[in-house]
C-alpha cells in the first residue's frame, strides 16, 4: 500500500461519499469484456490475435476503446461497439461477472458506518443497473452510467453522480482501477484511490497521478480507515 503524498492516514479516510468504478474495480469482468470483444471484433472481420491487448477496452467508454486499439474513426468504432452490445447482452451471465474479492466486505463496512456509496462508470447506466441488479451486494445511493448521448465521459459520470448525492468534491473520493478513473475524477476536483486489481498494467496508477494507490480491496478498505 503506497500514498503518494508521504505518510500518515490516508486523508480521505473521513469523507462522507465513496465512488466506485464498476468494471474492474467492484466487479470482475475482465474475462466477459475480453471474451465478448474478441467476438464482436470477429464478426466484424478483424483479427482477434493480431491487434493488440485487449485490455485497453478495460476502462474506457467502449467506443473510444475499439477507436483507439484500432486506429479507426468514429463510425467503425461505433460499429464494433454495437456488435460488442449484442453479443453481451445475450451470452453474459451473472456467473461471467463476481464482486472482486474483498468488495462485498468493504460495501457493508461502509454502509454500516454511514459512508454514502455510488457507482460512476463509463458503463451504459442501463447495463450497469442490470448487472447490479444480479449481484448479491449493499445498495448502491446511486448508479451514475454512460448515456448516449449527453453523458460521455469519465467525468461527466463522476459529476452526475455528485449532482444526484448533493455532494460537492470536497466529500467525496473516488476508487478505480483504471487510469480513467484517476483523469475523470481530478477532473471534477475529486481526488482517487487507484486499485491494482488486475486490469491496470504496473505502474498505470502512478503515471496517471493516483493520490493514493493500494494493491487490492482490504488495502483500499484499510485506506477508508475500515
Amino acid at each position: 500500500m503506497e500514498e503518494r503524498k508521504g505518510g500518515g492516514a490516508c486523508p480521505f479516510a473521513a469523507r462522507p461519499v465513496v465512488l466506485f468504478d464498476f468494471d474492474g474495480t467492484v466487479a470482475d469482468t475482465t474475462g466477459a469484456v475480453l471474451t465478448t470483444a474478441r467476438a464482436a471484433l470477429a464478426r466484424c472481420g478483424y483479427d482477434p490475435d493480431s491487434v493488440g491487448d485487449l485490455n485497453y477496452l478495460i476502462g474506457p467508454p467502449l467506443v473510444d476503446g475499439f477507436a483507439g486499439l484500432l486506429g479507426v474513426d468514429r463510425a467503425e468504432a461505433m460499429r464494433l461497439t454495437d456488435a460488442y452490445r449484442e453479443i453481451f447482452n445475450v451470452s453474459v451471465t451473472p456467473a461471467d461477472y463476481p464482486p472482486n474479492p474483498g468488495v462485498p466486505r468493504l460495501l457493508a463496512g461502509l454502509r454500516e458506518r454511514g459512508t454514502r456509496i455510488a457507482i460512476a462508470t463509463s458503463r451504459l447506466e442501463v447495463t450497469a443497473l442490470e448487472m447490479l441488479s444480479h449481484m448479491d451486494l449493499p445498495p448502491f445511493e446511486t448508479v451514475a452510467g454512460r448515456v448516449e448521448p449527453g453523458r460521455d465521459t469519465k467525468a461527466d459520470c463522476i459529476a452526475e453522480a455528485l449532482r444526484r448525492l448533493g455532494a460537492s468534491p470536497d466529500d467525496a473520493v473516488m476508487v478505480g482501477d483504471r487510469e480513467h478513473d484517476t483523469i475523470g475524477a481530478h477532473a471534477c476536483g475529486v481526488p482517487c484511490i487507484g486499485v491494482y486489481t488486475g486490469t491496470a498494467r504496473s505502474g498505470e496508477h502512478e503515471r496517471a497521478g493516483a493520490d493514493v494507490i493500494a494493491h487490492g480491496m482490504p488495502e483500499v478498505a484499510a485506506l477508508l480507515g475500515l
